[in-house]
């Protein structure tokens, strides 16, 4: 992977192992909950697990890993939006006020499917149709946001030129041009 000269680190080892043990466990109980229940759990307890993490590291983080850095007000959300469907939309160094909001919906979502999961296996919701309702909602939800990102990773790594893939990878970014949000 290619690094431009003037890379800058953005991603911390945290933050990217994150990112990867999230996707991989949300992947996992995706893939197996009829072969495999028991794993099909774990990976859920391990997603929540790994939200509760990040939920803590997004308040003391590194500089880009704090809600602070990226989380906009919704009217800021929009307008990056309309930008982006204009073809205008800037360059972040961190995540853009889109990512951002993705971020808060894939947690949630993240949250609430690992919830409604382990509240499956307790006497009050054990074999409870709205939870079992909630609970598959919720995960096809995740997916669908999941498929989102990945659309905006591939549009925003095509329309800024740079590979966001191997920046969660390696941590690095090209660094701020003249037109970039630092």
């Amino acid at each position: 992977m290619h690094l431009h000269a003037n890379a800058v680190r953005v991603w911390d080892p945290l933050v990217r192992l994150f990112h990867w043990s999230l996707a991989g466990s949300f992947a996992m109980a995706w893939l197996v909950p009829g072969r495999s229940e028991n794993l099909h759990f774990w990976a859920g307890y391990a997603a929540g697990g790994l939200v509760a993490f990040r939920l803590i590291w997004g308040i003391v983080g590194t500089r880009y890993a704090r809600f602070s850095q990226f989380l906009k007000m919704p009217s800021a959300v929009v307008a990056y939006i309309v930008a982006i469907l204009r073809g205008t939309e800037a360059r972040f160094i961190g995540h853009n006020p889109a990512g951002g909001a993705m971020i808060v919906a894939l947690m949630g979502g993240m949250v609430t499917t690992a919830l409604s999961g382990w509240l499956m296996t307790t006497d009050a919701y054990f074999g409870d149709d709205g939870m079992q309702m909630l609970h598959t909602y919720a995960a096809h939800t995740v997916l669908v946001l999941v498929l989102l990102h990945l659309a905006g990773v591939a549009l925003a790594s095509f329309r800024h030129r740079e590979n966001l893939v191997a920046a969660m990878i390696s941590g690095r970014k090209r660094g701020a041009g003249s037109e970039d949000i630092a």
